[in-house]
């Protein structure tokens, strides 16, 4: 008899303060529809000079911690392309912020914005040979690219953490997955460098690639039918990728490409990434906390998720939806995660992007700005040093 495993809980966090894109059309002269319209955003999360990958980490997984308790909880795997360190793992401040066991396995793991869904399933697998144990699943990232660069408008930042475990109460992860890996050059982000380098063209020629890569191989490992989807969650680097994405899905299974359609399986996933931006490895979980806040009821229903990582690597993958899982939502909390930032002229945008840590190993405090539950105070003798607000 198999055990049903999946997503127990889900809850997310982003940032102080928020950039409308408006502000950024101004200063730059675009026009507005560029951005609401051509790549279907409205503005961008940005981290306050005290906020990382970990502060949001660990703001996404305390509510979860604060619901279930740290008991069953044997592992920890934190999915960044934000690494804070190249041989620590982020999860470990997290897990030391949150109060975790000291009998807890701890790992990052990086695969562009795919990460997280790798984590899902070796979570999934951990649980599988362990049905007593809970792994708590983290993915948190900060989007950034170089001022005055095309990938400026598409920046952005948040963490989900969701738990994974025997009887979910929200989605069941399903067998089979269609998988897909080419070693392509459309984003990267060298070890000098802070900003992550995009040939846009080339990166939207992968991901259609991926697509096509993965959908065969799901098919063909006996996958279930197109039309058998109530929704789809697409990683959304910009939500209207995710459009671009299914209509080239629909036409490559010779599928009509109705747009009354495409939106009836794609709007609802959009609502979470138009306005926080793209966060890379959470942006598909980000869309899935969307589209369960907002649907009328989806007990039953099967979801297709499509999780793309640059360079690159892709998983089709399903799940379904559990009877009572609307019960379980952190629908108020996502909204306020999101209503309570700060909005920030361009100038003050500017300073924040350029903030940097200093690299000189003395003593150095970070400005106090974030009105989040976790702080990044400061730097001492090249070691970051985390506190609870």
């Amino acid at each position: 008899m198999s055990i049903s495993i999946g997503i127990h809980d889900l809850s997310f966090a982003t940032t102080e303060f928020v950039l409308p894109h408006t502000a950024l059309a101004a200063y730059n002269g675009t026009e507005i529809g560029k951005y609401h319209v051509g790549i279907g955003q409205e503005s961008m999360s940005v981290p306050a000079a005290d906020e990382d990958i970990v502060t949001m980490g660990a703001a996404a997984a305390a509510p979860i911690i604060a619901r279930h308790g740290t008991d069953r909880i044997r592992t920890v795997v934190f999915a960044t392309e934000s690494s804070i360190d190249q041989a620590k793992s982020a999860g470990i401040y997290v897990h030391s912020l949150i109060g975790l066991s000291s009998a807890t396995r701890v790992v990052e793991l990086k695969q562009a914005c795919y990460g997280a869904t790798a984590a899902l399933q070796f979570a999934i697998g951990l649980v599988r040979r362990d049905p007593a144990q809970q792994v708590l699943v983290i993915a948190g990232d900060v989007s950034k690219y170089d001022l005055d660069s095309p990938g400026e408008a598409t920046q952005g930042a948040a963490a989900v953490a969701m738990l994974v475990g025997v009887d979910p109460a929200l989605v069941r992860i399903e067998d089979p997955s269609g998988l897909f890996t080419a070693d392509v050059m459309d984003f990267w982000r060298p070890n000098y460098r802070d900003t992550a380098l995009v040939d846009g063209q080339e990166s939207i020629g992968a991901y259609l690639q991926a697509v096509e890569g993965t959908w065969k191989d799901y098919t063909e490992q006996g996958g279930r039918s197109l039309q058998e989807f109530a929704a789809f969650c697409y990683h959304q680097p910009f939500t209207k990728m995710a459009y671009k994405a299914h209509r080239h899905l629909l036409n490559y299974c010779g599928h009509d490409t109705d747009n009354d359609a495409i939106a009836r399986a794609l709007g609802q996933t959009t609502a979470y990434n138009t306005v926080i931006g793209n966060s890379y490895t959470a942006s598909v979980y980000l869309g899935l906390a969307a589209l369960l806040d907002q649907a009328d009821d989806l007990t039953g229903r099967s979801i297709g998720f499509l999780s793309y990582g640059s360079g690159s690597v892709a998983e089709f993958f399903a799940g379904t939806v559990v009877a009572g899982y609307q019960e379980h939502l952190r629908t108020e909390a996502n909204r306020e995660a999101i209503d309570r930032r700060k909005p920030v002229e361009y100038a003050e945008y500017r300073i924040l992007h350029e903030h940097k840590l200093p690299a000189d190993g003395g003593d150095h405090c970070a400005p106090a700005q974030t009105s989040g539950p976790f702080r990044l105070a400061g730097i001492s003798g090249h070691k970051r040093i985390y506190e609870k607000r």
